[in-house]
């Protein structure tokens, strides 16, 4: 039996293409694929050539929930392999995001940030030093 690989994670997002704007521009992905989806959404698949995150605007969103790791279900976070955590924080910093929750453990270093959905991502580095 071959391993599974993981393709995409979906998503609902506020605004979908101002979301993969943001991914684009901090992580240097690109759009595979926009368009309308399922009942009068909209999504935009941002990502590499092999992976991506879709990102779905629903016709009526629903307010976000009270985030909670307990709750079952609950997305905690997306996290994004880089080269250079350095330079990846200095463009999370430049577009007014916050980063937080600094770790310099084994086997790499990380630092988290929230977008403006309320999403938080991981970025991790496993480069040496």
């Amino acid at each position: 039996m071959t391993a599974g690989l993981l393709e995409h994670v979906n998503f609902t997002v506020a605004n979908p293409p101002e979301t993969a704007a943001m991914l684009c521009d901090l992580f240097g992905w690109h759009i595979r694929w926009s368009g309308p989806s399922a009942n009068g959404g909209h999504t935009v698949h941002v990502g590499t050539a092999d992976q991506y995150l879709a990102l779905y605007g629903a016709r009526a969103p629903e307010p976000p929930a009270e985030r909670s790791a307990a709750r079952q279900a609950n997305l905690n976070h997306v996290a994004i392999v880089v080269d250079d955590l350095d330079a990846i924080e200095a463009r999370v910093l430049a577009a007014g995001y916050q980063s937080e929750n600094h770790g310099d453990y084994e086997p790499g270093r990380r630092f988290y940030f929230y977008d403006g959905n309320g999403i938080e991502f991981e970025v991790v580095s496993y480069a040496p030093r």
